[in-house]
């Protein structure tokens, strides 16, 4: 295995596992977390939840794009075209939502996790993009 395969592979297993502590966090924990909080509270948990998904669904994309790349589905040119771009770049680079002590500290953890492997990604993306260039 060479190694931008085994990075893009270790890459892909962070964000699957990810993308299912999200799933779980929301199916199992987060209806009991904000039992008892605010209604404003309740907004932001169900806004900053959403700001997960999204994060971690762009990265997702992203990665199985590249992997395409990597079987040979895709060439590199094709897959930093517009359809494959990495997107949410407002609302996912938003780093906020992590330090905020009214959120479920299980919530806050996946903003903190997400922003940053959203982070990376990001600037993958852009390594990419210069290297096709």
């Amino acid at each position: 295995m060479n190694r931008p395969t085994a990075f893009f592979n270790r890459a892909y297993d962070e964000t699957m596992s990810l993308l299912v502590e999200a799933r779980n966090y929301v199916a199992y924990q987060e209806a009991a977390d904000q039992r008892g909080l605010p209604p404003t509270v309740r907004l932001q948990v169900s806004y900053e939840s959403m700001r997960v998904t999204s994060r971690l669904t762009q990265v997702m994309a992203w990665m199985l794009a590249q992997k395409a790349v990597h079987a040979g589905e895709l060439t590199q040119a094709q897959a930093v075209g517009d359809e494959y771009a990495l997107s949410g770049g407002a609302i996912c680079a938003d780093p906020s939502g992590s330090d905020n002590q009214h959120l479920p500290i299980a919530l806050r953890s996946l903003l903190d996790r997400s922003h940053s492997l959203y982070m990376r990604t990001s600037r993958l993306e852009e390594m990419v993009r210069r290297n096709v260039a």
